[in-house]
């Protein structure tokens, strides 16, 4: 079950000339190495919710993505793809000497996630891939049946304002949120590491790698696919998903049917956030997989 804890360690890592800090909990022999999504989040939901694992022997490690928490806060939007942060978590992970981890992604950072599996994967002993996609085209046509489900007279309202680049007209911001409260988190007061994420949001990356909102995609990411790479990622893979997540179960399978050795759970009763909306279920179902399939590659 998921509590605050305060960071044993803080370091701040120069990547490109720019200050990223990252936080550590624990002395464990593994590390469970969090990459947290947004784009544009400090990463305080996803370490919050997994830095309990130090009781289950491991070391986590989390760190503010370049523009968001503590780290710096560019804005030359040239900076916001997903290669250059690739290579920034991969400085970060040499940085603090962290050998071969347990790669967890969460959301946009899942696409993170595999996008670094693909290029350092002899950095991997497994990959998580939590409330994430593989194939952008894909996740856009399961966000349109979503929001279908709130009536064709609401989608047209939405699409209207799509149209007209009005992202903050009330009634299509109202719109936003039911789909938020259905689909990103079911909890009727969301945890106060996730409104401190929230209230801390960099929307110059948000914008410019994905879009105005979670539900409608145009930024630098919309026609990222990597199913046909998915293969040639040999470490075990666990993929979570929620029952009613934004990036669906749908989206989840086609990453399972791509990858060699990969388990899939999707937990009842949650959305985009199950370790906060359902830690019963969640919690065994990640250490099942750290203690059973990790530890066994790791030997």
């Amino acid at each position: 079950m998921w509590r605050e804890i305060e960071p044993e360690a803080r370091h701040v890592v120069e990547v490109d000339g720019y200050k990223v800090v990252a936080y550590s909990f624990g002395s464990g022999p593994e590390t469970v190495f969090c990459l947290n999504g947004g784009p544009g989040l400090p990463c305080d939901y996803l370490r919050e919710a997994h830095s309990c694992l130090i009781d289950k022997g491991y070391r986590v490690v989390a760190f503010d993505q370049l523009g968001t928490g503590a780290s710096d806060r560019p804005t030359d939007k040239g900076l916001w793809t997903i290669g250059r942060y690739v290579e920034e978590t991969e400085a970060v992970r040499k940085a603090l000497d962290l050998g071969k981890v347990h790669m967890l992604g969460h959301s946009w950072g899942g696409w993170l996630a595999i996008d670094y599996a693909l290029t350092y994967p002899e950095n991997l002993k497994t990959l998580i891939l939590e409330d994430t996609v593989a194939d952008m085209p894909h996740l856009i046509s399961e966000l349109e049946r979503l929001r279908a489900a709130l009536g064709p007279e609401t989608v047209a309202m939405m699409q209207k304002h799509e149209a007209q680049g009005t992202y903050n007209h009330p009634e299509y911001l109202a719109a936003v949120t039911i789909l938020n409260y259905r689909h990103v988190c079911r909890l009727a007061e969301w945890p106060a590491p996730v409104r401190r994420s929230l209230d801390d949001w960099n929307m110059g990356p948000y914008e410019t790698m994905q879009g105005p909102n979670e539900f409608l995609y145009i930024g630098n990411l919309k026609d990222w696919n990597r199913i046909p790479d998915l293969p040639q990622l040999t470490m075990p893979v666990l993929i979570t998903a929620g029952e009613h997540d934004e990036l669906t179960p749908a989206c989840a399978l086609r990453m399972k049917l791509a990858l060699k050795d990969a388990e899939l759970k999707v937990f009842a009763n949650a959305s985009h956030m199950p370790f906060y909306e359902n830690p019963r279920d969640y919690y065994p179902a990640l250490l099942d997989f750290l203690h059973g399939i990790g530890k066994a590659d790791a030997s």
